[in-house]
């Protein structure tokens, strides 16, 4: 049977009776197989899931989609239920922030201003403030996140090393449709046009994937792009260090398709590193 909570004092005695090892796996809502997905791979591994449903407002920014970011509360529970999950914690704005706009927030350093950070500024303090919030109100073992957002996995998991909050995070690779788009609440709002113009995304980067040099890998995954209004186009370490030396890098790409902002990556392994972005 999963519970369904609201407030910090029925998380709490959730939390409190919970018994073994926990883990949380934090969504915003508008459930689809990838977050079912991360719902069985802790299921797995712990003795207790938590879901978490929240859409946070600290995380968009004046132009974005909060007000029309997809709501769909009742079908989400049912996943939930489907996957096992125990619990499910659903704040509204007020019970994560109850005394207003946070004057304090986790500032997500240097890496948090490139990429996703250059094109949505303010994105990643917002990201990290209720993960770490959420994080100190469920008390995991672990916590899962999907590759889909490297970017926010990677910060995530220098947030709680450098903040010391005892979890491990465990990244779970991207769930794709059988055409490769990969999934995402925000493919709803594509058009069927746009979502076949949307999978130049996958096609761009499994045909830089496929490539060993640097260059060719971004030359490779830019001719699939032709067409398409690009955020970015970026080649990084495993770690999003820049300029990849070798062995273990990440090719990551964002594009607007419509007036859906979409974005993607894959693993790629280099034999050498000579060129590292491209806008």
């Amino acid at each position: 049977m999963t519970a369904v909570v609201r407030t910090r004092e029925d998380l709490a005695q959730a939390r409190a009776a919970a018994q073994g090892s926990v883990a949380v796996v934090m969504t915003m809502g508008a459930l689809h197989e990838g977050h079912a997905t991360l719902l069985r791979e802790a299921r797995k591994h712990a003795d207790v899931v938590l879901a978490t449903i929240f859409v946070n407002p600290l995380q968009f920014g004046p132009n974005e989609d909060l007000a029309r970011y997809p709501r769909t509360f009742d079908a989400d529970v049912a996943v939930c239920a489907a996957e096992g999950v125990d619990v499910i914690f659903a704040p509204t704005p007020e019970v994560m922030y109850p005394y207003g706009q946070p004057q304090v927030t986790v500032h997500p350093g240097p890496l948090g201003e490139v990429l996703e950070g250059a094109v949505r500024p303010g994105h990643f303090a917002g990201v990290l403030t209720v993960v770490g919030k959420l994080l100190l109100l469920t008390r995991p073992d672990l916590a899962f996140f999907g590759e889909k957002d490297y970017q926010q996995l990677t910060l995530i998991k220098a947030m709680v090393h450098d903040l010391e909050l005892g979890v491990e995070i465990v990244g779970v690779p991207t769930v794709r449709e059988a055409d490769g788009l990969a999934l995402s609440s925000r493919n709803r709002y594509l058009s069927e046009s746009e979502r076949r113009a949307a999978l130049a995304l996958s096609r761009a980067l499994r045909a830089g994937a496929a490539e060993r040099d640097p260059g060719a890998v971004l030359a490779a995954a830019r001719a699939e792009l032709t067409g398409l209004d690009v955020d970015y186009l970026a080649l990084r370490g495993a770690d999003l260090s820049e300029d990849p030396a070798g062995g273990e890098a990440r090719l990551l790409v964002a594009a607007r398709v419509g007036a859906t902002r979409l974005i993607d990556n894959l693993p790629v392994h280099l034999d050498g590193a000579t060129e590292k972005e491209t806008a």
